[in-house]
C-alpha cells in the first residue's frame, strides 16, 4: 500500500477528512486536479455544529484569528429567526469557504500534509484488499481505502457508475461577491414583480472594505450555466428591487447555481466512500452544502481511523451510509421547501404568496423557530444509535456545558472516545479501551456519558454500565 486511505478532491470535505485522519494516526494522501486552490469565496456561512467540530480539533479559534468574520441570525427561505440568536455556544458565522481551505491546507502543511495537486483522477480498481487509483500522467496510487470529495461533477461518482437519483437542474440564479455602496441592504428583499435580492456579509477585503455575498432572482433571470455574468447584470437587478439606493462599487466573482437536488444511493461501495458535493447537490440555501460535506468528513474520519488501525468493530463503516445518508436526504428536503417558499424563479404564483405568508406566521412561534435553527444548524442531527430509543441524549452531539475545569471540546482534541465519569465508577471497565478512550473524572454534572470521538453520545448512564457501548462503537477491549 502507497497510503491508508486516498482522498480525491481538496474543497472543505477533503481537507477536513486529511486532518481528522491525521488526528487519527493513520496516513493519507490527498490530490486535487486542480494546479492551485480555487480563491473563489464559493460557500460563505458556516453553521454552529460545524463550529463546534472545529472547536474540538483545536482549529476554531486559529481559523477565527485569520480574518474578520461577522455572526449572523439563521433565516428559513429568507425569513428570520431572530428568536434563535444566542441559542448556541458557537453562532453561525459568516466564513467564505476560501478562507476555510486555504486555512485547513496550511495546518495541513504544517504537519507534513501536503496536497498533491495537478493529480486527475482516470480509473480506479478495487479488490478485496484495497484500491488501486490511475491518474491522467499515469501515475497510481495503492490504497486501503478511496474517499470521493471531488464535488458535484465526482469522476469518481462517474466511474463507480453510481446511482444518483433526483431532480436536474430547472433554473439558474445568480451568486456574486460583490463591494456595494449606498443605504445599508435589508437581508432579504422582494419586489412586488417578482425581483429578489438576498445579501449576506463576507467579512472584509484586504483594505478593511466589507464584502458581501449577493443572490438575485426573479422573471427572466434564468439563464444558461455557461451565460457569464456580467456586472450591468448585477446592476440591473439591484435596480429592479432596491432602485437607486444601491449601487455595485466592485464586482469580485459571480456564476450562475441551478436547483438541481440529487444523492447519490449508496455512500458506500465497498473499499470506496462518497461525501460532499460527490454524495448530494442541491440550490446553496441556508448555508448547508459546505457544512453536510464537513460534517460527512467528522462522521467518516474516525470510523476509517478505527479500521485502519485494526480496532473497528464489525460494521462500522456501514454506518457511515446509516448516519449520513438520511441526513443529506433532510437537507435536500428543507431546501425544496426553502426555495419554493422563495418563489426564487419569481413565479408571484397566489398559492406560492399564501404558503409563505401563512408559513411565516409560524415561523412567529418559538418552538417554529427552534426547530428550524436545530435543523439548519446542525445542533438537531441524531444519529440512530441501540439505546437512543430509552435515552434521549443518545444519538445527539454531545453539549458543552462546562464540564469542570476542562470543557467537553478540549477533552476531545486527540480524536479518541471519551467517557465522563463523575460519579468515578468506570476505571475499571474503562481500562479495558484505554488504548481509545479517555476516563475524565471529577467533571461537572451528575450524568456519566460516552461520548464518540466525532462529538456525539453513545451512551448516557444507565445500570447496565458503558461496556455494550463501548464494545459496539470501539470494538474488543485490548
Amino acid at each position: 500500500m502507497d497510503t491508508d486511505v486516498l482522498i480525491v478532491g481538496a474543497g472543505p470535505t477533503g481537507l477536513t477528512l486529511a486532518n481528522e485522519l491525521l488526528v487519527a494516526g493513520v496516513s493519507a494522501v490527498l490530490v486535487d486536479k486542480l494546479a492551485r486552490r480555487s480563491e473563489l469565496s464559493k460557500a460563505g456561512g458556516v453553521q454552529s455544529r460545524t463550529q463546534e467540530a472545529f472547536d474540538q480539533r483545536g482549529l476554531l479559534e486559529p481559523l477565527l484569528a485569520t480574518g474578520n468574520y461577522p455572526a449572523g441570525t439563521a433565516h428559513f427561505a429568507g425569513i428570520p429567526l431572530p428568536l434563535t440568536r444566542g441559542r448556541h455556544r458557537l453562532p453561525w458565522r459568516s466564513i467564505p469557504q476560501v478562507a476555510i481551505e486555504g486555512f485547513l491546507e496550511r495546518h495541513l502543511a504544517a504537519r507534513g500534509s501536503r496536497v498533491r495537486r495537478d493529480h486527475e483522477l482516470t480509473d480506479l480498481v478495487q479488490d478485496a484488499d484495497g484500491v488501486t487509483a490511475t491518474f491522467a500522467d499515469g501515475a497510481r496510487i495503492r490504497c486501503r481505502y478511496l474517499v470521493a470529495a471531488d464535488g458535484a461533477h465526482s469522476t469518481v461518482r462517474s466511474l463507480l457508475r453510481a446511482e444518483f437519483p433526483g431532480r436536474p437542474g430547472t433554473a439558474t440564479t445568480v451568486a456574486a461577491d460583490v463591494r456595494l455602496g449606498g443605504d445599508e441592504v435589508p437581508t432579504h428583499t422582494w419586489s412586488p414583480d417578482g425581483h429578489w435580492v438576498h445579501v449576506f456579509p463576507l467579512g472584509t477585503d484586504p483594505q478593511g472594505r466589507p464584502l458581501r455575498r449577493l443572490a438575485m432572482g426573479g422573471p427572466g433571470r434564468s439563464l444558461p450555466r455557461d451565460v457569464p455574468v456580467t456586472a450591468d447584470e448585477i446592476r440591473d437587478g439591484l435596480r429592479s428591487v432596491l432602485g437607486s439606493r444601491v449601487e455595485l462599487l466592485e464586482l469580485r466573482y459571480a456564476r450562475r447555481i441551478t436547483n438541481a437536488a440529487r444523492q447519490v444511493a449508496r455512500y458506500r461501495h465497498g473499499r470506496v466512500f462518497l461525501a460532499g458535493d460527490a454524495a448530494h447537490v442541491h440550490l446553496p440555501i441556508g448555508a448547508q452544502g459546505m457544512n453536510t460535506g464537513i460534517q460527512d468528513a467528522l462522521n467518516l474520519g474516525w470510523k476509517l481511523g478505527a479500521a485502519v488501525r485494526g480496532w473497528a468493530p464489525e460494521g462500522l463503516l456501514d454506518t457511515y451510509h446509516g448516519e449520513r445518508h438520511p441526513v443529506g436526504a433532510s437537507v435536500l428536503r428543507n431546501v425544496q421547501a426553502q426555495s419554493l417558499l422563495m418563489d426564487s424563479e419569481g413565479t408571484r404564483t397566489p398559492d406560492v404568496a399564501a404558503a409563505r405568508e401563512l408559513f411565516a406566521g409560524m415561523t412567529r412561534l418559538r418552538d417554529v423557530q427552534y426547530h428550524l435553527d436545530d435543523m439548519l444548524s446542525g445542533m438537531g442531527i441524531r444519529y440512530p444509535m441501540p439505546g437512543g430509543e430509552d435515552e434521549p441524549l443518545v444519538g445527539l452531539p454531545a453539549s458543552d456545558p462546562g464540564l469542570g475545569p476542562v470543557p467537553l471540546h478540549e477533552l476531545l482534541r486527540s480524536g479518541r472516545g471519551v467517557l465522563l465519569d463523575p460519579a468515578d465508577g468506570f476505571a475499571k471497565v474503562a481500562d479495558l479501551w484505554s488504548d481509545r478512550v479517555d476516563r475524565v473524572s471529577r467533571v461537572g454534572g451528575t450524568r456519566a456519558l460516552l461520548v464518540r470521538p466525532d462529538g456525539y453520545v453513545c451512551w448516557a448512564g444507565g445500570p447496565d454500565g458503558p461496556e455494550a457501548a463501548l464494545g459496539h462503537w470501539f470494538g474488543a477491549p485490548k
